[in-house]
């Protein structure tokens, strides 16, 4: 007796022919071929060395859940993004934080990002901190970054998520 799915299975190892999989338990191979060749069709895209990497220590210190948890995380859109004047280091954002009124957060990330790259992206900002002012401008929230040290030099990533998110989903 022949198996129902013969021909679809001799098809598979067919096309897997050759074919080495890293994760050796897919059946038909297909998932990683196809990872494989999407990663060699993103030629522009650099291989990043992380040996040279410095990160800060982990705190020592523990903040209990209840307090972590009064921080209110969210997706943000950037709507607009300008470099503020007389600042050497602060960008003005405009957020679409998912509520009615536009949010501004003031960013001190001026020498890492050109407002213009920055605009129709989705972040993760804290949207509880009370306003502060930088410039004569109240910043009402935090963007949130990661920064570690190459050498002697500081580099800063923008926390950019998938910009299915909509603006306005909670973090948990």
């Amino acid at each position: 007796m022949k198996p129902l799915d013969r021909e679809k299975v001799e098809k598979a190892e067919e096309k897997s022919e050759g074919f080495e999989c890293a994760c050796s338990t897919c059946p038909s191979q297909e998932a990683c071929k196809a990872a494989q060749e999407a990663e060699k069709a993103a030629p522009g895209e650099e291989k990043i060395d992380f040996s040279n990497v410095v990160i800060e220590p982990l705190f020592e210190e523990f903040v209990d859940f209840e307090t972590f948890s009064k921080s209110d995380f969210r997706a943000v859109k950037v709507l607009e993004c300008e470099a503020v004047p007389k600042s050497k280091k602060l960008l003005k954002f405009l957020l679409d934080d998912g509520s009615a009124e536009k949010r501004v957060i003031l960013s001190g990330i001026r020498e890492y990002y050109e407002p213009e790259q920055l605009i129709g992206k989705t972040c993760i900002a804290i949207t509880n901190l009370p306003p502060r002012k930088m410039m004569g401008i109240d910043s009402c929230g935090m963007l949130i970054s990661a920064v570690h040290h190459e050498g002697e030099e500081e580099k800063l990533h923008l926390l950019m998520v998938d910009p299915h998110i909509p603006a306005g989903a909670k973090l948990y």
